[in-house]
């Protein structure tokens, strides 16, 4: 899990890569730790070029869905739009654990209301609200 804190205003898909470059998951037999999940998904906030390149450079697997938008001027442009994403419905239906965990981290009234001043106390925070739900 990789935690980034952002300003207020700013929005979540700008960070994706960022948070992305953040994951590190340690190897049970010791090793390099894994910088690279096996799937990845999205809800349509995250369906930008930009991210789509970086997961297919990096040969991840992802279920992101095509806001209407973007899928009417891919069919618009014809051949040049390009071919039609991936989406696996099935896949799709277990990103709401992700919305479920968050929900969970604002339960914390500190997390929820966030008094603190400092980035760092603030990160800290949230950090020991999720080992705490993960302790659970």
């Amino acid at each position: 899990m990789a935690l980034l804190l952002t300003p207020g205003q700013w929005g979540d898909a700008p960070q994706f890569i960022e948070v992305m470059d953040r994951i590190r998951v340690p190897r049970p037999l010791g090793g390099r730790p894994r910088t690279r999940p096996a799937h990845v998904s999205g809800d349509k906030a995250y369906s930008s070029r930009r991210n789509r390149r970086y997961l297919r450079r990096r040969h991840i697997k992802h279920t992101i869905p095509e806001p209407k938008g973007q899928r009417s001027n891919r069919k618009r442009r014809g051949s040049n739009g390009g071919r039609p994403t991936g989406f696996d419905r099935e896949i799709y239906k277990r990103r709401n654990e992700v919305e479920r965990t968050i929900n969970r981290l604002k339960n914390f009234r500190a997390v929820a209301t966030r008094y603190d001043k400092r980035a760092y106390v603030f990160h800290g925070i949230v950090t020991v609200a999720a080992i705490r739900l993960w302790l659970r």
